[in-house]
């Protein structure tokens, strides 16, 4: 196994839900395949999707509180997903702790009981999580403010990615097929140094480096994690690339989040280039995707194609790679109708596409994907956003963002 990757499995069906109720989840073998229950969507697709569920806390172990005492916004989220019911599905802002114990909670008490407005209980026999960068001390005093750590917000700033405690803002990735552990790949510690014409902040004042040659050298690219999790599905291996690029804000005239975004995403579009030596794994593997490999890649990018923040180009320029299929861009009814309640917020997207609400300032943007490879037909695609008043609405401001899903091809129950 992986230093800090984790793959639980557990039986499915009436049983497991049962089981899982009172023990915690077992580690087994990955190739020991359980039998496929149906997935509700038809027998011929495969459903992928990514949700960023803002189920953290500010404190460690807060998750973890919370989804013992019976959190109502993770019933929420849990409903949402018992309704579109994914095969495979990423969370992003799912707090990491070292014992899974939030993740055994979400699966056992809310996944794997029918939630008010959901559907049936659901089950995830496998599961991949792994620490991230948010919380971690870099031991760096990356904000400039003459201060190594310190408390809350300071100490966050010069974490290798911002956060309050180790683990917050973290990635679970939930599948209903076996994940292929040894074939696994995680990026965290790459250094952002480590790309070539990285795009390395500077002082606009001074046209100097903003970060001292030390921290640059050392600091890491992903602010949360990149993970490349090949997924054993009916239809062959599809490795899942999973990440959660900072938001392009939260910084001065440097612009240190924005480029630490775009290169965030640039990560991807070398990785499925191929021809990647300088791209090195946590464990030392070092290239890119073969070119025969299948993926999807999953996630709240941060960056709208069009408006808000960020440097667009860098998402567009993933969205159009030659190597990601070109497909009618997820849609709602739900978004139309929250972006007119934004008249005074200037958009150039279609309001159709936006996957969140971030409210009157912001308005809604497009910053969740899910976009499959070349090779993998999509027959369906969908953001989870009702308009008000039908079915499930009642459901998604458990989140600022909406789960996004799309149907390839090839499955088979």
């Amino acid at each position: 196994m992986r230093p800090g990757g984790s793959l639980h499995a557990a039986a499915l069906a009436a049983l497991a839900i049962t089981l899982m109720a009172t023990v915690a989840c077992v580690r087994v073998n990955v190739h020991g395949d359980p039998p496929r229950p149906s997935t509700g969507h038809g027998s011929s697709a495969l459903r992928f999707a990514t949700y960023n569920t803002s189920l953290y806390a500010n404190d460690a172990g807060g998750l973890v509180a919370r989804l013992e005492r019976g959190d109502p916004d993770a019933r929420r989220i849990a409903a949402v997903l018992q309704r579109v019911r994914p095969d495979v599905v990423l969370l992003n802002e799912f707090d990491f702790d070292a014992a899974h114990r939030a993740a055994d909670l979400f699966q056992q008490r809310y996944l794997g009981e029918a939630q008010a407005g959901g559907g049936d209980a659901l089950a995830y026999p496998y599961r991949y999580l792994a620490p991230v960068n948010t919380g971690v001390p870099s031991g760096l005093d990356l904000d400039r403010d003459g201060e190594v750590g310190g408390e809350g917000r300071s100490r966050g700033n010069d974490a290798w990615g911002f956060g309050l405690h180790p683990g917050q803002y973290g990635m679970l990735l939930l599948s209903r097929f076996p994940i292929d552990e040894a074939g696994v790949r995680s990026f965290r510690k790459l250094a952002w140094s480590a790309m070539p014409d990285a795009r390395q902040p500077r002082d606009p004042a001074t046209g100097q480096p903003w970060y001292p040659a030390e921290a640059w050298s050392r600091l890491r690219l992903s602010s949360k994690s990149h993970w490349d999790v090949p997924v054993r599905t009916p239809a062959g291996t599809i490795h899942v690339l999973a990440a959660h690029p900072t938001p392009p804000v939260f910084d001065g005239p440097e612009n240190r989040n924005g480029a630490r975004n775009a290169d965030e995403i640039r990560l991807w579009r070398e990785y499925i280039g191929g021809d990647a030596p300088w791209l090195c794994d946590d464990a030392g593997a070092c290239g890119g995707l073969p070119a025969d490999a299948r993926f999807v890649i999953l996630g709240d990018y941060n960056n709208d194609p069009v408006d808000g923040d960020g440097d667009h180009a860098a998402i567009v320029e993933l969205l159009e790679h030659p190597r990601v299929l070109r497909m009618a861009t997820p849609r709602s009814e739900g978004a139309v109708e929250a972006a007119a309640r934004y008249p005074d917020v200037a958009r150039r997207g279609a309001p159709a596409h936006a996957t969140g609400d971030y409210g009157p300032r912001v308005g809604t943007l497009r910053l969740d994907y899910v976009l499959p490879s070349v090779g993998l037909p999509v027959t369906g695609s969908g953001v989870f956003w009702p308009r008000t008043g039908a079915p499930g609405a009642e459901l998604v401001g458990a989140s600022d963002h909406r789960l996004v899903w799309v149907d390839v091809a090839g499955g088979t129950d």
